[in-house]
């Protein structure tokens, strides 16, 4: 796994809850520039973020109008490791100059891996991420159960990825290896829906937000949730991170998602980018 967006995935363990803290005004937050709330998301990452548009970016938008604040983005490619990102995008800075923001949305919620990232603050989860498989519905059969069984019609149909996942990985080492040759590898999930449109593969794995987004108008198309022994990892929820000495930014980012959830306004969010909104367990 290269990022999830990659590297956590590896250790995820239990979920890590934000302490309900008040609100503070804008003028006590620890920002970079007054007035503004600087917002890190990944660059080319539909339906989340991708030159200025994507769920991520109107979360941010709506955060920094309930803050009273300006928004302004930071669109970054993902390193190789998670952990590198909330390095370069919230505590220290990126070596090449790219300046951190003061919130980095889209961060596993998760306490092994908060832990291991002592220098940033991970909190307030708003979406339950699961892993899922779109298929042509007239060449493979609902995918359910174990791998072992579910998997199995792959060794005779090809299957989609994209690069450097935890769907690959888990394509890739599933059966024992058996299915590597029938795995197709794309450099993102719209490209691997295009392919299965023109016949190249029969199923697509992936995240079920992303596979929502990129098949929704391809027809004959049904999405399973994956739930097997065989994922390591079948569900994250996805939250967000600012440093570890800004109590005042966290405490009001966190007031001012709870507000746009109870509002409904998250839902319309991702529903507006034609995908299903799913809570966390515990929010």
């Amino acid at each position: 796994m290269k990022n999830e967006r990659r590297h956590f995935l590896m250790g995820a363990g239990a979920l890590l809850v934000a302490t309900a803290l008040p609100a503070r005004a804008a003028t006590e937050l620890e920002l970079q520039q007054a007035g503004a709330l600087r917002i890190a998301v990944y660059a080319d990452y539909p339906p989340w973020s991708a030159k200025g548009k994507g769920i991520d970016v109107a979360l941010g938008r709506a955060l920094a109008a309930k803050l009273s604040l300006r928004p302004e983005f930071v669109e970054f490619p993902a390193d190789e490791d998670m952990n590198d990102d909330l390095r370069n995008m919230v505590w220290k800075g990126h070596y090449l100059g790219t300046r951190p923001g003061d919130v980095m949305l889209h961060v596993p919620v998760d306490r092994n891996f908060a832990a291991n990232n002592d220098k940033v603050t991970i909190f307030a989860p708003y979406h339950l991420e699961t892993m899922a498989i779109a298929r042509n519905a007239a060449r493979i059969p609902a995918i359910a159960g174990s791998a072992a069984n579910a998997f199995e019609i792959f060794t005779r149909e090809r299957i989609g990825a994209e690069l450097d996942t935890h769907g690959s990985d888990f394509l890739l080492n599933v059966l024992n290896g058996r299915l590597r040759d029938q795995v197709t590898h794309y450099r993102s999930i719209p490209l691997a829906a295009e392919g299965l449109k023109a016949g190249e593969v029969a199923a697509v794995i992936g995240t079920r937000t992303e596979l929502e987004t990129a098949f929704k108008d391809i027809p004959g198309t049904v999405i399973d949730t994956l739930q097997m022994p065989e994922l390591r990892v079948t569900g994250w929820p996805l939250g967000m991170a600012v440093k570890a000495d800004h109590p005042a930014l966290a405490a009001a980012l966190g007031n001012a998602l709870a507000d746009i959830q109870r509002s409904g306004e998250l839902s319309r969010i991702f529903s507006e980018h034609g995908a299903t909104h799913r809570l966390p367990a515990g929010t």
